[in-house]
């Protein structure tokens, strides 16, 4: 078993910027791809970014591409998202999750574990 706790979410103006968290222990961090994804009131939960296990590897969606940032820290057992440049589409629960699959998975049914969602707000 993976656990993942996210944090570092709140409320941000529109072009601000916040830096969301998510550590995991339980297994080793290394072994996994991690993704953020997120979910608006009333939509369905989306993909936003993944890296690969040895950081090489990223994808982004569109929506957030030159604005969001995804990185981890394997001796801290960490990923982060730099969320740059926000907006006020970008209001959404973010999840972080954990992929025992090779490579950068973008499709939520690859992931194995995940965390229980940080709330990020922008305001216009």
């Amino acid at each position: 078993q993976v656990q993942l706790v996210e944090s570092g979410g709140g409320l941000a103006q529109a072009g601000g910027s916040l830096r969301v968290s998510c550590v995991a222990s339980g297994r080793t961090f290394s072994n996994y791809a991690m993704g953020w994804f997120r979910q608006a009131p009333g939509k369905e939960r989306e993909f936003v970014t993944v890296i690969s296990w040895d950081g090489r590897t990223t994808y982004y969606a569109d929506s957030v591409k030159g604005r969001f940032t995804i990185s981890r820290d394997n001796a801290k057992n960490t990923v982060y998202l730099q969320m740059n440049s926000l907006k006020p589409e970008d209001t959404a629960v973010y999840y972080c999750a954990a992929s025992e699959s090779h490579g950068a998975p973008r499709f939520g049914g690859n992931y194995d574990y995940w965390g229980q969602g940080t709330q990020v707000t922008v305001s216009s």
